[in-house]
């Protein structure tokens, strides 16, 4: 996996070094640029600015990882968008036309948990039948 200072080289033509860390919306970046910008040859194609600045989130190379496999494999993508949508879907048809029946987000969510725990119920008593699953929750 590539080190938040190997990927500032690579975003950036020269040396950039970390300069600090900072937390802003709660999210921890690190913050790079080069000495060496204002005298630069190829400053203008890089920067207006005196210094090219470089922020990167601490966990920025994940989403770099991710980023390649999304693009060796796009059809991963769409794969998950649908495995995921059916358990929604029926959910939604569930409910109706309505929308939660309750107020506030800690309501809601408790209300969506409910709805997502009587799905996973639903499928495991189809999957494995009531007997067994009676069974094994009682173990």
């Amino acid at each position: 996996m590539q080190s938040y200072h190997d990927a500032a080289l690579f975003m950036s033509p020269c040396l950039a070094i970390r300069r600090f860390t900072t937390i802003e919306h709660g999210l921890t970046l690190h913050k790079y640029w080069s000495s060496a910008c204002p005298r630069c040859t190829i400053k203008a194609q890089c920067t207006t600015g005196e210094h090219r600045r470089i922020a990167r989130w601490e966990h920025e190379d994940v989403l770099d990882v991710m980023q390649r496999r999304l693009d060796r494999t796009p059809q991963a993508s769409r794969i998950r968008r649908q495995t995921a949508e059916h358990p929604f879907g029926t959910i939604k048809g569930w409910m109706g036309a309505t929308h939660f029946l309750t107020k506030t987000i800690p309501r809601v969510s408790t209300e969506m948990s409910l709805h997502v725990l009587a799905y996973n119920m639903k499928r495991a008593m189809q999957i494995l039948g009531i007997a067994p699953l009676m069974a094994a929750m009682r173990a």
